[in-house]
Formats: structure tokens, C-alpha cells, sequence
């Protein structure tokens, strides 16, 4: 059985809330599902409870404690399932009970569990869970471990079936509780000091450090996409809710691809398109041309960003989310003009394949002089993620829009772009190698690079010409 760690955060003001009052402050009109709770027959009521005993490894002293726990709590095991309305879109809801012996999974806790995401597929909804667990339920014995298996399958058949799901962690998520429901989740929320780990606080290495079991730490791990107030997630966990589940998702409609975003005016106030290679490389490298933040920012009526590659890596020189334009969802993943780090790549290919699963068009914006070639990039796998980055878009079956909105450098910046639906503004360039790059292998001087950037043809209407570019979007 779990134990309440010490430290993490509270739910609200009033501490850490049950299951019931969690789902109250998100869902509107919460109905439990028939055979999930309560008092029906067979999956935990009153009568099944006292059939049960000491359950199936005969843990001495198991059905008391059983007993005083539906006592303390109401309820009949360690999680609430059912059915409610989030910012209005109906979804499932799976929400732990922590009083009940410590949110832990057993048997009939997978039982429920399984019985939600059944109904899910079923009605076609989402799956929102909102975690606080230590992780399975040592009086049951392997009994209760693999009730794991059994969790992952069903969040798999969900998965398969094109279903969003969405983890909001509370304090404590741990253990499997954490290695399925909350990390194996499409987008993953965390209240702010919730312990969020594999590892409880009593089995964890002497000298330890707290911080490295907390949201903050997940966050900037690249394992949580946000941390959400209590009072802002409600609203958080409807918008997403309305972007992954909007009606523009009826069969058919992700065929039609995201239109290129509209120019934001030159580099610098500069008319027209560049008259020379180097040129366009100055006015892509310009630090007054706008980046994708603007191009996001003028693009979507809302947006929400989810936040690192799931390994342990964030890049901050990449944006991926999804966003509203004109009633429709559209996923993005957005350089932002720095070298991309593999961290950044895993992200985009994170955000490619789910868009393409839940049938969502892809808008990218290319905007990098290149991967990041460091040596700690090359630890980190640059070209196993720049690889999965390339594969991510040639297996999408959703439709990849692309603009070029600055630096196109080389294969960092390729691997986002989309095979023949690639569009260019007037302030970019694409190049298979940075001027000075090409200038240094070709032996030439560094009076030679305005001259090389001119043999590269990396101006925007180059890019046209060569069948590279579809068109020069304008203002």
C-alpha cells in the first residue's frame, strides 16, 4: 500500500480534495458509470467487499483496512470513474481517491479502469485522469502489479482508437500510477509541488534530492507539458479539451490542409524580395524581422503549448501545441531562430504523430540557421531525432503545411518542412549549407561568402524556381 510522501503541494486552499471534489471543480453534470462504482454488484459494492475478505494473496488484516477506508472516504476503491462535461466537451474522468489506502491500483481498480476506457471508445470520448496514487497495492501481491499491463493495454486500445487522453497530476503521482496513466498520456498537466515519480518517497536513495521527484523538475524534464494553478485548470483542461476534441475532426476534414500563414512585413521595413544571396541571408538573420511567436500570435484565436520530447530534454528554440483558426484545430511545431537541439526535434516528431492520430493538419514554421552540432547535441542523439523528425512527416496521413519565415539551414531546417507543400516569405532563406559553411569547404576566403551565397540560390524566388518553394506568401 502507498504511503502519503512528505512535502509536495496542496490541490487549493483547502489541501490536497478527494476524488469527488476534484472532478466537481473541473466537470459539470459527473455521472459514475454502471458496473465503475458505487454499489453495483461486481466491481467493488458493499456486498462484493465482504466476498472478498483479505483478497487474493489472503494479506492478513486486508478487508478491515478495506473496511475503514470506504468508512473514512465513501467510496469502494481507490479511483471514481464516470462520465461529465469539461469547458464543454464530454469526457471520461478517472479520479484517484489518495485517502483510499493511499490511491493505490488493485484488481478492482484496474477493473474500473478498464470499464472506463471501454466506455470511451464506445461513446467515442476522451479519457481525462486525474491522478494522486503511491502506485500498486502491496496487499495484493502481483495481483495488483499487474493490474499495469492491463492499464497500459487500455490506454493503447484508446490510443489506437484516435481518442485524446489527458493526465492532470496531483500530489503525490507515483509509481505506476505515474508509468501509465499520467506519463503514457497524450498532454500531461501538473498541480504545482505535486510529487510526480516513478520512485515513492520510502524507496528512494538515501541523500536523494526532493526537487528531482517534483512537477517543477518533470516540467523542466521535458516529462510534464504545464503547470496549472488549481484555479486555472479547469479552464486549461477545457481549452484542451475543445482543441483535440473540436467537431472540424469529422472524417474528411483533416484532408484539408492548413493554409500558409500571411507575411509580417520585411526585415528592417525592406520592400520586395531580395536582390541577392546575401541579402536574404542578412534580412533572414535580421534580429527586427519577426519570429514565430508574432507568426503564432497573428495566426490563432487561442493556443495552447505542450513542452518537451517525453527523454528528459526541452528546447526552448521550438514551439509545438495546438491552436484555433477560423472554428478549425490546427497542431503547430515552430522553430524560433535558434540552432534546434535534439531535444527540440523529439518534440516536433511528438507533436507530428499525434496530430496525425488524432487526424489534426500540421502547420510548420522553419526558422533555424541549422541542428545544433555541439558536442552535447551529439550525445543527446542529433541524428537519431532528425531522423525520426524526417520520418514523423513522411508517414503523416494528415496533411504538413510549411513556411519558411527566416533562416533555412540545411538538413536541421528540412526536417520540418513539408515535400511539396512548402511556402517562403520575402525575409527567408533555404540552403543546403550556410554560406560561410560552404565558403570554408570550398577552400574560399571569407571574401568569397557574399559570392557563395549567390551560387547557393537561397533567395525565396530561387526557392520557387527550383520547385523547392510552392510560392512567396505576402502581407
Amino acid at each position: 500500500m502507498a504511503e502519503r510522501p512528505a512535502g509536495g503541494g496542496p490541490e487549493g486552499p483547502g489541501g490536497r480534495l478527494p476524488a469527488r471534489a476534484v472532478i466537481d471543480a473541473v466537470a459539470d453534470g459527473f455521472a459514475e458509470l454502471p458496473g465503475a462504482g458505487g454499489a453495483e454488484g461486481g466491481t467493488g459494492g458493499v456486498g462484493d467487499d465482504a466476498a472478498y475478505g483479505d483478497g487474493p494473496i489472503a494479506w492478513e488484516g486486508y478487508g478491515p483496512a478495506r473496511a475503514r477506508a470506504h468508512e473514512h472516504t465513501g467510496e469502494h476503491e481507490s479511483v471514481v470513474c464516470g462520465t461529465g462535461t469539461v469547458g464543454g466537451v464530454p469526457a471520461v474522468l478517472i479520479a484517484f481517491e489518495f485517502a483510499f489506502l493511499g490511491g493505490s491500483l488493485g484488481q478492482r481498480t484496474g477493473d474500473r479502469i478498464e470499464a472506463a476506457h471501454r466506455h470511451a471508445r464506445r461513446a467515442r470520448l476522451p479519457v481525462v485522469s486525474l491522478t494522486a496514487t503511491g502506485g500498486s497495492r502491496m496487499q495484493e501481491g502481483m495481483r495488483a502489479l499487474v493490474q499495469l499491463q492491463r492499464v497500459a493495454r487500455q490506454s493503447a486500445l484508446t490510443r489506437a482508437a484516435g481518442l485524446p487522453q489527458i493526465a492532470v497530476v496531483r500530489d503525490p503521482t507515483t509509481g505506476g500510477g505515474w508509468a501509465t496513466l499520467g506519463a503514457g498520456s497524450d498532454v500531461v498537466l501538473a498541480l504545482p509541488g505535486a510529487q510526480v515519480a516513478f520512485a515513492g518517497s520510502r524507496v528512494r536513495p538515501p541523500g536523494a534530492d526532493p526537487a528531482a521527484y517534483g512537477a517543477e523538475e518533470k516540467l523542466a524534464a521535458g516529462q510534464v507539458d504545464r503547470i496549472v494553478a488549481p484555479d486555472e485548470l479547469p479552464g486549461t483542461l477545457g481549452r484542451w479539451l475543445s482543441l483535440l476534441c473540436s467537431p472540424d475532426r469529422a472524417p474528411g476534414t483533416a484532408r484539408t490542409p492548413a493554409e500558409p500563414p500571411r507575411a509580417l512585413g520585411g526585415a528592417g521595413g525592406t520592400p520586395g524580395l531580395p536582390e541577392t544571396g546575401w541579402e536574404a541571408v542578412e534580412r533572414a538573420r535580421s534580429p527586427r524581422r519577426p519570429r514565430a511567436d508574432a507568426y503564432l500570435d497573428a495566426y490563432f484565436e487561442i493556443r495552447e503549448e505542450m513542452s518537451g520530447d517525453r527523454c528528459g530534454g526541452t528546447d526552448p528554440g521550438m514551439r509545438c501545441g495546438f491552436g484555433r483558426r477560423g472554428g478549425r484545430t490546427i497542431a503547430y511545431a515552430a522553430q524560433c531562430g535558434t540552432a534546434t537541439l535534439p531535444a527540440g526535434f523529439r518534440t516536433a516528431t511528438r507533436l507530428i504523430r499525434l496530430a496525425d492520430r488524432l487526424g489534426i493538419p500540421v502547420l510548420t514554421l522553419v526558422d533555424t540557421p541549422g541542428a545544433a552540432n555541439d558536442e552535447a547535441a551529439e550525445r543527446s542523439g542529433a541524428g537519431a531525432a532528425i531522423a525520426d523528425l524526417f520520418a514523423a512527416v513522411a508517414e503523416a496521413r494528415v496533411p504538413v503545411t510549411t513556411l519558411v519565415v527566416g533562416e533555412g539551414g540545411s538538413g536541421g531546417a528540412l526536417a520540418l518542412a513539408a515535400p511539396e507543400n512548402t511556402w517562403v516569405t520575402p525575409d527567408c532563406y533555404f540552403s543546403v549549407i550556410a554560406p560561410e559553411s560552404a565558403a570554408a569547404i570550398l577552400k574560399r576566403g571569407p571574401e568569397h561568402v557574399r559570392a557563395t551565397a549567390g551560387d547557393l540560390r537561397l533567395r525565396p524566388q530561387d526557392l520557387v524556381d527550383l520547385g523547392v518553394a510552392r510560392g512567396i506568401v505576402r502581407t
